[in-house]
């Protein structure tokens, strides 16, 4: 019998068709079945899920007088069928093959393993073209069918797991038996990537895509995968062939399963300080975080939460901070605080940034402080930073808390990236207002604390770098308030002109080209809009200048008093 051409395959569901395959299958002893044969049971069955008769499929694979051919040729055409579905047919046809799979597989002696793995790839393959559902809503309308389908695979693997327990009671473990665990060690690791790390996964609603979770989370152990081991003391054992990146992405996503969601977290050895599980997060938390995708950042940042809730206040050391993840992480977070547009996580990474800074000792607290000065490059960032001195400060001046890192001479480097300005006369005041204006207070606060410092070789340093800041500062502010106010002048002559509809566009751009404030560009505003900014500016000058006065004011009132 020929095989049917592209046009012709439509026609093969019709019932003669049918009946003349099935016939020719049942009548045909197996090792007499050709490669035409199983290319037409192909078609037949590609057809059938095409036009969505998948009944009649699963008809002809139910009915026993079919099961002539060996199940090893079996399982080779159910996958191409599988490996050959369009996106749209893809859910119904795992779902249909699935039980006849996994019959097939459970009948092999040789090399069970390996089928294995073959047909879990090639179905999650598949799977990963459809979108994973984010939202609650999405979840339970599961359009596309892979919730139902994740679902149907845990089931499908349940006999192999069930396979892998009974093995492991044996006194004699065969290659066999360990290529079995690995394979389902495989498919764990690639589910946690995909889809679990791109779901939205909560325990107090327990979704379909949560019970999955669940499901691997309790294989892994069954399959005796120690997620200890995983964890927090070598990457993946034997030979999984992962690209590293994926591999960690995998693994981040059972740190948070365990950690955040508390999946089998009864059975997580609590041996472990909860320094040392931070330190091996660390590394997790890095790669959540450097993410571009919504839901990684998340995970991300409710790991690192977690993660540093059980650390004492005032603990971690300075040397952890050699380490490449505790440098990264931070920085990372940093990335997310500036740059992320989405309100919720910058909120969310904000309260993390405020919880490390809390665990970390003084003089990590300092070398950390020193780097995000150096490094943040965003006012926003700096300006935080530079309320945490204070409040280190504040600390160190209460009875009994007194350390070098905030009241004695190593305060001085710290004050001098405070007191500064990164482009002197030229800065951008209002880019740099916040970042400005906390270092302002931050100064008048020490002045009035003189107390606390003057017996310290810190005071007459202090003094100087004031000077110098406070120069440099009125300088600045008088060369962008002479700018700022010519412009608004103009502005306001310009609004005058009946003609500036005709100009405006030439004559905006010379106005206020090279004015930028908070990243946005004035000649992309309204005049309405330039005239409110530029006349902003002018009265931020104003409280720069306010502040300046009343510093002054506060050293000669010290001086005067101490004369």
């Amino acid at each position: 019998m020929g095989l049917p051409t592209r046009d012709e395959e439509t026609l093969i569901v019709n019932e003669d068709e049918v009946n003349d395959i099935i016939q020719r299958w049942r009548n045909t002893p197996e090792e007499k079945l050709k490669p035409e044969d199983y290319q037409q049971f192909k078609n037949f069955g590609s057809v059938c899920l095409t036009e969505g008769d998948g009944a009649q499929l699963l008809k002809f694979l139910q009915d026993e007088e079919n099961r002539t051919c060996s199940p090893d040729e079996l399982m080779h055409s159910l996958l191409e069928l599988i490996e050959n579905t369009d996106p749209g047919d893809i859910s119904e046809t795992i779902l249909t093959l699935l039980p006849h799979l996994q019959t097939v597989l459970l009948s092999l002696d040789d090399r069970k393993a390996a089928r294995l793995g073959c047909a879990l790839s090639a179905l999650q393959q598949q799977l990963s073209r459809l979108p994973v559902p984010y939202s609650r809503q999405q979840e339970e309308e599961d359009e596309y069918g892979l919730c139902r389908c994740y679902n149907a695979l845990a089931d499908f693997t349940k006999p192999f797991v069930e396979e892998v327990k009974r093995n492991n009671g044996s006194s004699v473990t065969t290659s066999e038996d360990e290529e079995l665990r690995t394979e389902l060690l495989k498919f764990c690791m690639r589910s946690l990537r995909e889809p679990l790390l791109e779901a939205e996964l909560n325990r107090d609603r327990k979704s379909s895509l949560w019970l999955f979770a669940t499901e691997i989370m309790f294989t892994l152990p069954a399959i005796q995968e120690s997620l200890s081991e995983l964890l927090l003391f070598s990457p993946l054992k034997r030979s999984l062939q992962t690209d590293s990146s994926e591999s960690k992405e995998s693994r981040a996503c059972l740190a948070y399963l365990l950690f955040v969601q508390l999946i089998t977290i009864d059975s997580f050895p609590a041996v472990f300080s909860p320094v040392f599980v931070l330190q091996c997060n660390m590394e997790y938390i890095n790669q959540l975080l450097s993410s571009k995708k919504e839901s990684h950042v998340l995970k991300g940042l409710a790991l690192y939460e977690k993660s540093l809730e059980n650390v004492q206040d005032n603990s971690l050391p300075v040397s952890l901070q050699d380490l490449k993840s505790f440098y990264s992480a931070p920085q990372n977070l940093r990335q997310v605080l500036t740059d992320c547009p989405m309100q919720n996580l910058r909120e969310t990474g904000l309260q993390v940034l405020q919880l490390f800074i809390d665990k970390l000792d003084s003089e990590s607290k300092h070398k950390f402080f020193r780097c995000m000065l150096k490094t943040s490059h965003h006012a926003g960032v700096e300006s935080y930073i530079v309320k945490n001195i204070r409040n280190q400060l504040e600390f160190s001046m209460k009875q009994g808390s007194a350390n070098k890192w905030f009241l004695g001479e190593e305060l001085l480097p710290l004050l001098g990236l405070v007191l500064s300005l990164p482009q002197g006369a030229e800065t951008d005041l209002l880019n740099n207002m916040d970042k400005i204006m906390e270092s302002l207070n931050l100064l008048r606060y020490l002045l009035i604390r003189d107390k606390d410092l003057r017996s310290t070789i810190v005071w007459e340093e202090l003094c100087r770098i004031k000077d110098e800041y406070l120069k440099m500062l009125r300088v600045c502010i008088s060369i962008s308030r002479g700018y700022y106010a010519a412009e608004l002048k103009a502005l306001r002559q310009d609004q005058k002109i009946k003609a500036r509809e005709a100009r405006g566009a030439a004559r905006s751009c010379r106005l206020v080209k090279s004015i930028t404030v908070k990243n946005e560009k004035t000649s992309n505003m309204s005049p309405e809009v330039q005239h409110q900014v530029l006349q902003s500016a002018l009265v931020t000058f104003d409280l720069m200048e306010s502040l300046i006065f009343r510093i002054e004011e506060i050293t000669d009132e010290k001086q005067k008093t101490q004369s």
